[in-house]
């Protein structure tokens, strides 16, 4: 196994999951659960031992597990989300990384931090400074992370809800931007897309990317470019903001 993959089930009122961006429109439930289901099983196909994380019914932006807790290395730092309707949200998955036998911190009052405005690339941790990350939980992320040798570089955001709206990167290390959306200039190697749903991939392994059925232009780039596209259907968290990166956390083993 590649390592550990949590995920949390959608609650059943996942269709008042908040909105920031973009305009409400109705979720299928439903049809999320299905989608849900096979968002996890590209995971385990690609050697990942997929974990639940312990429904939280009502919580519904809950199966965003992503925003609740950063990995680096052996060590846990458990958010504190930007959104107060949020944060009951992380001690699911504090006992989850408990299990795993992680090493846990946290952000702390007054300190806010979303796990989605998160990006790890090599040492460099890449950090959004926008609506639900704040500058002292910025300061609280980089002591946390020095002591497992990792450079935070804080990126202001505009008009997103997370970095990793904005910005993913690649196994190669080279980026997938909408630079509209941040400050780019901190960036290496910025590969600018043609769709927004194109901006958010998660590497999975062998030069696999799990990316949205949404970005067919951008999938057509990458396995022309010699990486090997993985597409799931997230329609449904689409419309409440979400991506890919936001509905799992990897662990590698």
């Amino acid at each position: 196994m590649r390592g550990a993959a949590l995920v949390r089930q959608p609650s059943t009122r996942l269709a008042e999951g908040l909105v920031t961006h973009i305009e409400r429109a109705p979720v299928d439930v439903d049809l999320a659960r299905r989608q849900h289901r096979a968002y996890c099983a590209a995971l385990a196909d690609a050697g990942w031992s997929v974990r639940e994380v312990s429904l939280a019914e009502d919580c519904p932006d809950s199966v965003f597990v992503e925003d609740t807790v950063v990995v680096c290395d052996s060590l846990a730092v458990l958010t504190r989300p930007g959104a107060e309707t949020r944060r009951a949200e992380v001690a699911g998955t504090e006992a989850a990384v408990r299990d795993l036998g992680l090493d846990i911190v946290r952000i702390e009052e007054p300190g806010t931090l979303d796990g989605g405005d998160v990006l790890q690339s090599g040492p460099t941790v890449y950090v959004g400074r926008g609506g639900r990350t704040n500058g002292d939980g910025i300061r609280q992320l980089r002591r946390h992370l020095s002591t497992v040798g990792r450079t935070v570089v804080p990126v202001a955001l505009r008009d997103v809800l997370h970095l990793k709206s904005a910005v993913t990167a690649l196994p190669d290390g080279t980026f997938l931007a909408l630079p509209h959306l941040f400050d780019s200039a901190v960036f290496p190697a910025l590969r600018v897309v043609a769709e927004e749903p194109g901006a958010h991939v998660v590497p999975i392994g062998d030069g696999r990317v799990l990316m949205s059925a949404s970005a067919g232009l951008t999938a057509a780039l990458l396995d022309d470019l010699g990486f090997t596209p993985v597409l799931v259907d997230i329609s449904e968290y689409e419309k409440l903001e979400g991506c890919v990166t936001c509905l799992s956390v990897l662990i590698p083993a």
